[in-house]
């Protein structure tokens, strides 16, 4: 049995039928079933590729088959899924290992009529590619940019409707490429130099980053849990747009800060950084066992300025009032700036999502406010692309607190932007869709 793709049925297994996410689920598997680096890195591509073509997979499918496939055994489908995922996309495995190989997982998973019809399915698309051809011609744009882009057609028409057919096929290219492993440089216990020097000395290839000065981009890595530096403290995985926040929030040494919605810790962390290590800093979250992430990444670092609280972030305000110098809320949002790093997600969304996820936003936001010293500043920031859950929320708080005024967070960034509420686009700058404003508490 090839370990590779039996371990990559596992987790697809998990994803589909249990709900994990595949991110979650492979580093857990691959902790645990230590695989070489080939295989790692094949079973790694199995996964994110074959959760990433998603219904797309499940079209061609469809064409081989003649039952609906809720009608399928779910391990059978999966075993469908990575077959087909090896034979459209993976151009370096052979059809006939793709095929084979799907057959003995079907053995040793299922049984030998499951088998029977793997082989039959797999081998009729392997005859006859033309029934899975995607849709072309007038009037059939959005689908077929769906389906060849691996993407759900709500989102697919949306991104057309907003920024043009051309820019919506960028945004799906980028979202479809590996997304580099970045890492915050921890500037409590040396710099992004010195950190490179480390990494390179390990056998790994970075270099820094042009969007935040902390930021240090891995070229060619093993497992994290083998980087020392990162195991050792001196950095953190964060990415390039997501430590912009910290810097257009502007922490200051021995001031009182609330991160409202904090964990898993990366800002938190990076605020820290920037305070350098002096003051108090309140990390909240809804749940304590992601509140833990936040308090080990900060013991790792050697960070002592964060204590953690267990509360809902829109009653921060009722608890704080009128206490914070900053607060931050890095808003629960869609994510739909991030789909490259978390292959599964964009099946998981939906239209409604955007509609209501801006009453909670609001909500948070507000709350926040209230916690806010007089002369406080408050950033607001999404790691989504929607005008719903950032513009917006931000035109809304404002219209009904006239205590607050709106800063300019794009000449508060490392790299100066012209526009008053920041908007990073993957297509156009070349990192995750981030969203982040600032505000000053004026009365």
């Amino acid at each position: 049995m090839d370990n590779a793709r039996a371990t990559a049925l596992k987790i697809i297994n998990e994803v589909y039928n249990n709900g994990a996410y595949a991110n979650v689920a492979l580093a857990k598997n691959l902790r645990n079933n230590p695989l070489s680096d080939v295989d790692r890195r094949f079973a790694t591509e199995l996964v994110y590729g074959t959760v990433k073509a998603g219904e797309t997979l499940d079209w061609i499918i469809k064409k081989y088959i003649s039952k609906p496939l809720k009608k399928l055994d779910a391990v059978v489908l999966n075993i469908l899924r990575l077959g087909v995922y090896q034979i459209k996309y993976m151009d370096k495995v052979p059809e006939s290992a793709a095929c084979n190989e799907s057959v003995e997982l079907a053995k040793k998973f299922t049984n030998a009529g499951a088998a029977k019809f793997v082989n039959g399915v797999l081998r009729t698309m392997l005859r006859e590619p033309q029934k899975a051809d995607f849709p072309n011609g007038k009037g059939n744009a959005t689908a077929e940019l769906a389906l060849k882009e691996m993407h759900p057609e709500w989102l697919v028409r949306r991104w057309i409707k907003e920024f043009g057919y051309d820019e919506a096929v960028r945004l799906c290219e980028f979202n479809n490429q590996q997304a580099p492993l970045v890492l915050r440089t921890n500037t409590l216990k040396t710099n992004s130099s010195e950190l490179i020097l480390n990494l390179e000395s390990r056998g790994v290839e970075a270099h820094k980053s042009m969007l935040a000065p902390e930021g240090v981009i891995l070229d060619k890595h093993g497992s994290l849990d083998n980087l020392e530096a990162l195991q050792e403290g001196y950095c953190q995985v964060q990415d390039e747009s997501s430590m912009l926040v910290a810097h257009v929030l502007d922490p200051q040494p021995n001031e009182f800060i609330i991160d409202v919605c904090s964990a898993p810790g990366g800002k938190t962390t990076h605020i820290a950084s920037l305070m350098e290590n002096k003051g108090r800093i309140l990390a909240c979250d809804i749940y304590d066992h992601k509140l833990e992430r936040v308090r080990e990444n900060a013991e790792r670092l050697g960070i002592e300025i964060i204590e953690t609280e267990e509360m809902d972030a829109r009653d921060v305000g009722e608890e704080y009032t009128e206490m914070a110098d900053r607060v931050l809320v890095d808003a629960p949002c869609s994510g739909l700036g991030v789909l490259r790093r978390k292959p599964d997600s964009r099946w998981r969304k939906s239209k409604e999502l955007l509609t209501e996820l801006p009453k909670l936003q609001l909500e948070i936001l507000k709350s926040a406010g209230n916690a806010l010293k007089k002369g406080g500043i408050l950033v607001y920031s999404t790691c989504t692309i929607a005008r719903e859950e950032n513009q917006s929320v931000v035109e809304t708080f404002l219209k009904d607190n006239d205590s607050f005024e709106l800063l300019n967070a794009g000449e508060r960034l490392p790299k100066s932007r012209t526009e008053e509420m920041v908007q990073l686009y993957p297509q156009r700058d070349g990192t995750d869709g981030f969203f982040i404003s600032c505000m000053r508490k004026i009365k």
